[in-house]
């Protein structure tokens, strides 16, 4: 008898704690939920400015702004950057991770646009707002966790810095202003789609053949890989270099056999194009 209770109540135990970690999944699924919808809600303005003024071009391989429009609607973008600034750095220690570089690269763009409205329509590249003396990307004007930081400290430091996020898309996402650089996407980024868009990016950019060209056995690249080589050998996917990294996107880029086993063998020759700083502008 003694020995029906104790098992009776070690079922009961056991179903008691089944129970309480059924209630505690339920619980971070809606602590998550409700994130994201606040997360959501936060980008929506900077998602209505995308869908107004950024238009997809190059069979959908770039995109154009249309600054001008972006500029009788500045006030929205005060407005959103601003939320931005409000945004505690303990609380976004708490986010989880996509949601914080979804967050990220939504501000670098969003504050891109922004100096770039400073001046426009009278500067033909965002290099116009620097000096002989200072980049552009390095001036601090832009108040975001706790301090007031330039676009390098934002890309260099807070999504690339010692690869916290392990991803090298995100070189697709962050946007310069200029015709070279991989298309301002035409929507706000999200958590909850991060990886959709960081890979419809990375697509987008490698495919277009005025930035990136695959021959028989060379490949011309963008300089965006000569900048930025070392990220694309961090083991992303198992890539530990250049050549694999490309691979990961073969069937995207229709490479024959051949120049799959060149880029295995890291055999096959590349060389960097020129890039054009021009403003990425509605023309």
């Amino acid at each position: 008898m003694v020995k029906v209770k104790s098992s009776r109540l070690t079922t009961s135990f056991k179903s008691l704690q089944l129970a309480a970690l059924l209630m505690l999944t339920t619980a971070y699924s809606a602590i998550s939920v409700a994130q994201e919808t606040l997360h959501q809600a936060l980008h929506q303005p900077w998602q209505t400015l995308l869908t107004q003024h950024v238009k997809p071009i190059n069979n959908g391989h770039s995109s154009q702004v249309d600054y001008t429009g972006m500029k009788t609607e500045r006030a929205k973008l005060k407005v959103y950057l601003a939320a931005l600034g409000k945004v505690d750095k303990q609380a976004f220690a708490q986010w989880p991770a996509p949601q914080q570089l979804a967050f990220l690269i939504n501000a670098y763009n969003a504050w891109t646009v922004e100096f770039i409205l400073t001046a426009y329509p009278d500067l033909k590249s965002i290099k116009d707002l620097g000096s002989f003396f200072s980049s552009p990307w390095s001036k601090k004007f832009i108040p975001l966790l706790g301090e007031i930081r330039s676009l390098d400290n934002i890309e260099h430091e807070l999504i690339r810095g010692d690869n916290k996020y392990g991803d090298p898309r995100i070189h697709f996402a962050v946007n310069c202003a200029s015709i070279g650089c991989p298309a301002l996407h035409e929507e706000a980024y999200s958590a909850d789609k991060l990886e959709q868009q960081l890979n419809e990016q990375t697509v987008r950019f490698l495919t277009d053949t005025s930035r990136n060209r695959f021959n028989e056995d060379s490949m011309e690249l963008s300089a965006i890989f000569k900048w930025y080589g070392d990220d694309f050998t961090l083991g992303f996917r198992g890539s530990n270099s250049l050549p694999a990294f490309i691979l990961l996107y073969h069937e995207a880029l229709n490479l024959t056999p051949a120049q799959q086993a060149l880029l295995r063998s890291e055999d096959m020759d590349k060389k960097f194009l020129n890039y054009d700083w021009a403003l990425n502008a509605v023309r």
